[in-house]
């Protein structure tokens, strides 16, 4: 847990050992934690030089207050955090300028295997300072949205998140419960009827775009520095985004929610989750089959809102949802 902090595990494990025993001695930790004298020795040494442990002229251990002692080691690694996040911008501008000159093999970086294209990005997202842009298609190659670890990190430090998905995507098992997950953390979610690749983008310095799989059935990628390329790229980001339907979906996305009768004042999450998802382009059946609803279900609340709207027709409906706000307008 304190690794973050520099703390190895047996350093962790003697604090938390000295935390409940003021005035312990080496000897009772050793028996105590069942490890040598020595191992003990060496972690006291490292906890005092930190000032988690204060050490008597007696040779007995007590743990300094937690609250300022960690408090002062958290505060020292944000200091050098922010001396680090300084001398990224100094870095990426000296490389801004060495490259200014470099040959096409110092813009674009092929990337082959499955572990090659999960690590390259998982990275790109990591190098991200404001934005990351991302074409989602079927199938998933190297990283499914599920398994995509950087996202939550990027999203703890302030990196924004767009993201176009392929309207295949949506009949991907488990991809909606993964749609509200992103758009509770603050993540922009639009569908696509079609995307012409995949592709993520982190600001305007890097971008990788995956490419078919070659004969030998080994999947590649191009990683591209900044260049004319990476600016075509950004540019028809932005056109796909400006065209794309926005994908509101609200509620945990579980169907364990009482049908409400007739005569309600407006539509619930549920409803909402339906409407996102027909005007997203998704087929009933599918649909359904996403929100864990039988079609008969999902036919009943959709005749429901069209009474409740007043309308007749499904795009009558489509309609009054978004002019009532019941869904995104596209």
């Amino acid at each position: 847990m304190l690794d973050v902090l520099g703390l190895a595990p047996d350093d962790e494990r003697v604090y938390r050992a000295v935390l409940g025993r003021p005035n312990c001695t080496a000897v009772l930790l050793s028996d105590l934690l069942e490890v040598s004298q020595t191992h003990i020795d060496e972690a006291l040494r490292h906890l005092v030089g930190w000032g988690l442990v204060i050490r008597s002229v007696d040779e007995r251990f007590t743990a300094a207050p937690p609250a300022m002692a960690l408090g002062a080691l958290i505060s020292q690694r944000r200091d050098g955090l922010r001396v680090a996040e300084q001398a990224l911008v100094t870095f990426a501008e000296e490389h801004r300028a060495a490259m200014t000159g470099s040959s096409i093999s110092d813009l674009i970086e092929v990337v082959t295997g499955v572990d090659a294209i999960r690590h390259r990005f998982l990275q790109v997202q990591q190098a991200a300072r404001t934005q990351v842009r991302t074409f989602i298609t079927a199938p998933f190659v190297a990283v499914s949205p599920d398994e995509n670890s950087a996202e939550p990190m990027a999203l703890g430090r302030g990196v924004h998140f767009r993201v176009v998905l392929d309207r295949a995507v949506l009949a991907e098992p488990g991809i909606i419960a993964d749609a509200i997950e992103s758009l509770r953390n603050g993540v922009e979610l639009r569908v696509a009827d079609e995307l012409p690749m995949k592709l993520v983008l982190a600001d305007a310095d890097l971008g990788l775009v995956p490419l078919a799989v070659t004969p030998a059935g080994v999947p590649g990628a191009v990683l591209l520095h900044r260049s004319g390329l990476l600016d075509a790229l950004d540019a028809l980001f932005e056109t796909v985004w400006r065209t794309a339907h926005p994908l509101e979906l609200s509620g945990s996305g579980e169907e364990a929610e009482p049908v409400v009768e007739l005569g309600a004042e407006g539509p619930t999450d549920l409803d909402r989750r339906i409407l996102a998802l027909l005007l997203a382009g998704l087929t009933d059946p599918t649909a359904a089959t996403q929100l864990g609803l039988s079609p008969r279900t999902l036919h009943r609340r959709l005749r429901r809102l069209m009474d409740m709207a007043g309308v007749r027709t499904r795009m009558q409906l489509g309609g009054h949802a978004v002019r009532h706000g019941w869904a995104e307008p596209h």
